[in-house]
């Protein structure tokens, strides 16, 4: 074996052992860094845990601190419930009686009340009840029970954003009105006084319009409104049809006639004063003129002079 080949030799068996050096070593920092990771979890488990429920705990906290976003749950909401109901009954004032007793003794009240007595069977009641929003559902079926329930709707308004939109309209008004307060107190001159009170005002006002659109919201989510209309056993509920027909039109017209009669008399008789006061005088002076036209002496036309003749010629 010449020396090139041997030198090939000991350069390939020297590279086989760096190799395997290096396989035994990653072998075994791999083995002491898997136990170590073993080990590490166990031992600090209870810190990383721990730290892990307070970040957990303090997301919730900024979430539910932060406001930048309404509660989505059902019984967080903004809603505004309307419900209208007709009722057969025997007797419209007792049903009447019964419907205002329970409303106002679970603290709603009496919004409205009109009734039209044609008689025990044919009397009628409308009534607007406020009730509690979280009793809407129960009332209307106490007001079912007062007879023979013939109709009901029930419609929701879901008012959150605009809620939390007011809400923070409000905060950020009130941070202006306040803010203007300090440099109205700041106020030096007379000219700076009189703007920064004008400008105050003007930022009081708008705050006072946010809050009165608020507490307007907060009531109608706050109390419910139900329209009751009681009939009697004969009541006619039914909607009147429209009329048509030749004898319809016809009456229709006369009627527009009279109207447009009417309106055309009243304008005469608002311009007949004018046309007195205007017309007299004018006619007068009218007349006068024209007779002396024909007093005056008609004017004398003298005759034009004569042309002579043309003589002819010799």
């Amino acid at each position: 074996m010449d020396g090139h080949a041997r030198r090939r030799l000991w350069t390939a068996v020297g590279l086989v052992a760096l190799l395997a050096v290096g396989g035994c070593s990653a072998d075994g920092g791999s083995g002491g860094a898997q136990d170590s990771a073993a080990v590490a979890p166990q031992q600090g488990a209870p810190a990383g845990g721990a730290k892990a429920e307070q970040g957990a705990d303090a997301g919730g906290a900024r979430s539910g601190a932060g406001g930048g976003s309404p509660d989505l749950r059902v019984d967080q909401r903004s809603i505004i419930y309307t419900g209208t109901m007709r009722v057969r009954v025997d007797d419209v004032d007792a049903a009447a009686r019964s419907a205002v007793t329970a409303v106002t003794g679970i603290g709603g009240f009496v919004g409205g009340d009109e009734r039209a007595s044609g008689g025990t069977a044919n009397a009628r009641a409308e009534l607007q009840l406020r009730v509690p929003a979280e009793r809407f559902t129960a009332v209307l079926e106490e007001l079912a029970r007062l007879g023979r329930q013939e109709q009901r709707a029930i419609r929701t308004e879901d008012v959150t954003e605009e809620t939390v939109d007011l809400d923070a309209r409000i905060a950020t008004q009130r941070a202006r009105v306040e803010s203007g307060r300090k440099l109205l107190a700041r106020a030096t001159s007379i000219g700076d006084l009189v703007t920064l009170e004008s400008e105050v005002a003007r930022r009081e006002a708008d705050l006072a319009s946010l809050e009165a659109k608020k507490r307007r919201l907060a009531d109608l989510t706050a109390l419910s409104t139900i329209t009751l209309t009681l009939v009697g056993p004969e009541a006619d509920v039914r909607d009147p049809e429209p009329d048509t027909g030749f004898l319809v039109g016809l009456r229709g017209g006369w009627t527009a006639f009279v109207a447009s009669l009417g309106v055309l008399l009243t304008v005469l008789g608002a311009l007949l004063p004018f046309a007195v006061a205007i017309g007299v005088p004018v006619a007068v002076l009218v007349t006068v003129l024209s007779r002396r036209r024909r007093r005056a002496p008609a004017p004398v036309v003298s005759a034009p002079p004569p042309v002579p003749a043309a003589r002819s010629a010799p």
